[in-house]
C-alpha cells in the first residue's frame, strides 16, 4: 500500500533574515544493524520487539513474564531491615515494572494489530492474565516491608530519585496497603476482576462491526471517488459500508444529503457492541466505586484524578461545565444556523437539527458560505506527500534525522520501520513503525502505542524506545494515491507528535519516561502540533494537488477554512464537553444500587450537554475511553487549553512553526524530561511564564467572562 520511498527536499529560503522551509527531499534508507552499533557507543541500546507470532508464543511470554517477574519480586521480599537501600529497593521495582510493562506493551499491539484472529484471542487471554497477576504484585507484603523498611531511614533523597520514592509509597496507599489485611485483600480481589472486564470491553470495541448496505439513490451527496473504493461496491445497486470504520462513518455524515441515510449510519454506530458492552460497564463502574470508596475516596472520579494536574473531580467537572456554559450562546447560534440551512433544503419551516444533522450542515456550511469544500480539499494531501512534509517539519525543528530501515518482522506487508538520530551528534534515539491503513480485525481509530520505554538500565546504558503508529486512512486506489482529508492531515500531526513525546525522553525510570505523564497532560504537546496543518507556510512546504505538485492550496481558502472552523467550534467542542462530563457523571454517580442506570444517564448527560443522542441507542458501549481514560477525558479540553498556550511560543517566534530554537525548547523541556519532574515546572519553562487560558478561549470563541 505505500510507496517504497520517501522524497523530502530540504530547501533553506532568505526570509525575513534568514528563516527556513524545510521541503522535501530523500529520506535515506538506512541499516538497522548499524544503527544498533552507534547506539552502542552512546552506551545506549536499540532492541527490536520480538513479536509472538502464535497463540503458544503469545501464552510462553505471559507465563515467562510472571515466572521472572515473581524471582525478581522475592529478590526484593528476602532483604533484611538493613540491607534495603535505594538500588534494591526502590529503583528495582521501577525495573520489574518496566520488564512487565514492555512484554503486556507488545502483547496490547499484537491484540490490536495481528492479521491472525487467534492470535488476537490469545494476546488478549494473556493481558487478562498479566493484568490480574500485575495487580497481585501491590499486595507482596515481603516487598512492602522492605519499601517501608527504606522509608524508615528517611533517606535524603532529590530529583528524579525523589520523585520516584514519593511516587512509589503513593501507590502502595493507592493500593490499600495501609489497610488492615482482609481489606486489603478484597480490594485486591476487586482489583483483579476490574481489570479482565476492562479487557474485554476493550476487545469488544476493537472486534465490533456492522456492515450497513445502501443503494447509490440513498448515497446521493457522497463523494463518487468514495464510493468506487475496493470493497465498498457490493452489488449492482448495492454499497457496503462500515459503521465501525471511522473513515467511512464521517464521510457518511459529513456528505450524504439524505437525512434518513446519515440517520441510519449514526444510530449503526451508536449500537456497536451494545449487548456485549452495557453489561460490562455496568460491573466496571460498579467495581471502580466500590474500589474507590474502599480506599477512602468519595468516588472512582476522586480516586483517578489525584494524580492528575486537576487533582480531583469536582476540579474537573467545574473546568467542563464553566466551558460548557461559555459555549452556549455560540452553540445556539450555530445550531440555528443549521436548522436555517436545513428548512432552506427540505422546505420545512419546523424543520430541527438532530445529531446526525451536525455534521453535514457544518460541512455544508464550508461549502456554501465559506467556499470550503472538505473533499474537494483531499487532493492537496496525498499521503506519501503529507508524510514526507511532515517528516520534513519534525526532523527540523526537533533538529533529527530519520532513516528508513527494514524491519526484521512485519504483521503486515506494508509496515515500515524508521530510525531516529540526533541530527548534530548522530546520537540514536529510538525507532517507530507506521501501520497506516484499515483492515479486517485491526484497532480501527488513530493511536501511538508505545512498545519499548526509554529507561536507564541497572548495567548503566540506556534503553531507546521503540513506538509504533497505528492508524486507519483512506487506502490507496489503483488510479490514485490516499488522498486525505485536513482533518485527517491534523490526525496524523497529532500522533506522530505522541511518537516524539516517546522517542525524545530522557527520563531515568521508566515510570516517567515519553508519554508517562499525568494523563490530563499527555495530549497536550500532540494538540499543540494541531496547529502546524492550518499554517500556510507549513502547508506549502508539502501540500499540493497530486495532478499539479505546482498548485497549491491558495490563502484565501485557507483563510475560509480557518473561519469555518470557528463557525462551528461551539457544536464540536459542545460534543467533547458532552463526553467528558458522561464519563465524569458515571465516576461519580453510579454504584452498586443503580448500576442500570448507566445507559439512561449516559444518554441524558450526552444529550444534555450536545445534541440529544438517537432513540434506544448506545453509544458509551463503543466509547473506548471509558476504560484507558476513565473519570479522565475531561483531560482532552484541560489538555487542549494548554496547547493552545504552548502554541504561543512558536507563533510568536522568529520563524512561527519552523522555528528550532522554539522545537528544541520543546524537545529539552517537554519531551527530554516526560514526568522526571512537576510537568507544571515542565509547562511554564517551556512558556517562560505562568500558563494563561486566553489563546485557548480565544481559538473555541468563547468570552473570558463565560469560562474560567
Amino acid at each position: 500500500m505505500y510507496l517504497k520511498y520517501y522524497w523530502l527536499f530540504i530547501l533553506v529560503l532568505a526570509v525575513a533574515g534568514c528563516s527556513s522551509v524545510p521541503k522535501p527531499k530523500p529520506i535515506p534508507t538506512g541499516s538497522l544493524g548499524e544503527f544498533q552499533k552507534k547506539a552502542e557507543k552512546f552506551n545506549e541500546i536499540v532492541t527490536v520487539p520480538a513479536f509472538e507470532t502464535t497463540p503458544e508464543e503469545v501464552a510462553a511470554t505471559a507465563t515467562n513474564v510472571i515466572t521472572a517477574g515473581n524471582a525478581a519480586l522475592d529478590r526484593i521480599g528476602r532483604l533484611k531491615p538493613g540491607e534495603v537501600n535505594f538500588t534494591n529497593a526502590i529503583r528495582a521495582l521501577d525495573d520489574i515494572g518496566y520488564a512487565i510493562q514492555t512484554p503486556a506493551n507488545r502483547l496490547d499491539l499484537i491484540q490490536q494489530t495481528s492479521t491472525n484472529a487467534a492470535v488476537r484471542d490469545a494476546a488478549t487471554d494473556a493481558i487478562k492474565q498479566l493484568d490480574e497477576w500485575s495487580v497481585g504484585t501491590d499486595y507482596r507484603e515481603d516487598v512492602y516491608a522492605a519499601v517501608k523498611a527504606y522509608a524508615g531511614t528517611k533517606p535524603q533523597l532529590a530529583g528524579e530519585n525523589k520523585k520516584l520514592f514519593d511516587e512509589t509509597l503513593r501507590d502502595y496507599r493507592r493500593a490499600g496497603l495501609d489497610l488492615p489485611k482482609e481489606q486489603r485483600d478484597e480490594v485486591e480481589k476487586l482489583r483483579k476482576q476490574l481489570t479482565a472486564l476492562e479487557t474485554d470491553f476493550q476487545n469488544n470495541v476493537t472486534k465490533a462491526k456492522q456492515p450497513l448496505t445502501f443503494t447509490k439513490s440513498e448515497l446521493e451527496g457522497v463523494p463518487g471517488e468514495f464510493l468506487a473504493q475496493e470493497g465498498i461496491k457490493t452489488g449492482p445497486d448495492e454499497y457496503t459500508l462500515m459503521a465501525n470504520i471511522t473513515f467511512h462513518y464521517i464521510m457518511m455524515e459529513d456528505n450524504a444529503k439524505r437525512e434518513d441515510t446519515r440517520k441510519r449510519m449514526i444510530v449503526a454506530q451508536c449500537n456497536l457492541a451494545r449487548d456485549e458492552n452495557i453489561p460490562l460497564l455496568q460491573k466496571i463502574l460498579v467495581l471502580r466505586d466500590e474500589i474507590a470508596h474502599r480506599l477512602g475516596y468519595a468516588s472512582y472520579a476522586d480516586y483517578a484524578t489525584e494524580v492528575r494536574m486537576v487533582k480531583n473531580a469536582a476540579t474537573a467537572i467545574a473546568f467542563e461545565q464553566n466551558l460548557e456554559k461559555g459555549l452556549q450562546p455560540k452553540f445556539n447560534a450555530e445550531l440555528e444556523e443549521f436548522r436555517q440551512m436545513k428548512i432552506k433544503e427540505t422546505g420545512d419551516p419546523n424543520a430541527k437539527i438532530y445529531v446526525w444533522d451536525w455534521r453535514y450542515f457544518a460541512n455544508e456550511l464550508k461549502k456554501t458560505k465559506y467556499n470550503v469544500d472538505a473533499e474537494q480539499l483531499r487532493v492537496y494531501f496525498p499521503y506519501e506527500r503529507v508524510l514526507e512534509g511532515l517528516f520534513a517539519i519534525y526532523q527540523h525543528i526537533f533538529d533529527l534525522k530519520f532513516e528508513r530501515v527494514e524491519p526484521p518482522y512485519k504483521w503486515i506487508g506494508d509496515l515500515q520501520l524508521y530510525t531516529v538520530s540526533d541530527a548534530k551528534t548522530g546520537q540514536p534515539l529510538g525507532l517507530f513503525y507506521l501501520d497506516m491503513f484499515p483492515r479486517d480485525g485491526k484497532y480501527n481509530h488513530f493511536a501511538q502505542f508505545g512498545i519499548t520505554e526509554g529507561k536507564l538500565l541497572p548495567d548503566g546504558k540506556y534503553q531507546r524506545p521503540v513506538c509504533a503508529l497505528v492508524c486507519n486512512f483512506p487506502p490507496p486506489q489503483p488510479d490514485k494515491p490516499s488522498l486525505m482529508s485536513h482533518d485527517e492531515v491534523v490526525t496524523i500531526f497529532h500522533e506522530f507528535g505522541h511518537a516524539m513525546h516517546t522517542i525524545l525522553t530522557q527520563a531515568k525510570y521508566s515510570r516517567f519516561s515519553g508519554t508517562s505523564v499525568p494523563q490530563d497532560f499527555v495530549e497536550a504537546p500532540s494538540q499543540m502540533l494541531e496547529n502546524w496543518p492550518w499554517d500556510k507556510k507549513v502547508l506549502d512546504s508539502f501540500a499540493a494537488d497530486y495532478r499539479d505538485p505546482n498548485k497549491k492550496i491558495p490563502q484565501e481558502i485557507l483563510n475560509q477554512l480557518k473561519a469555518s472552523r470557528l463557525a462551528t467550534e461551539g457544536t464540536f467542542y459542545r460534543r467533547q464537553l458532552s463526553f467528558g462530563l458522561m464519563d465524569l457523571a458515571l465516576h461519580t454517580q453510579i454504584h452498586a444500587t443503580n448500576a442500570d442506570e448507566v445507559l439512561p444517564l449516559s444518554n441524558k448527560v450526552l444529550s444534555e450537554v450536545s445534541l440529544p443522542v438517537p432513540p434506544d441507542t448506545a453509544f458509551v458501549a463503543y466509547f473506548g475511553h471509558i476504560i484507558g481514560y476513565g473519570a479522565g477525558y475531561y483531560g482532552y479540553a484541560w489538555a487542549d487549553a494548554i496547547a493552545a498556550d504552548m502554541a504561543t511560543v512558536f507563533e510568536n517566534s522568529p520563524d512561527g512553526f519552523f522555528d528550532q530554537t522554539a522545537g528544541m525548547r520543546m524537545r529539552r523541556e517537554i519531551y527530554q524530561v516526560g514526568d522526571s519532574r512537576d510537568i507544571n515546572v515542565s509547562i511554564e519553562k517551556f512558556l517562560g511564564r505562568p500558563r494563561s487560558i486566553e489563546p485557548f478561549l480565544k481559538k473555541i470563541g468563547v468570552e473570558k467572562s463565560g469560562a474560567k
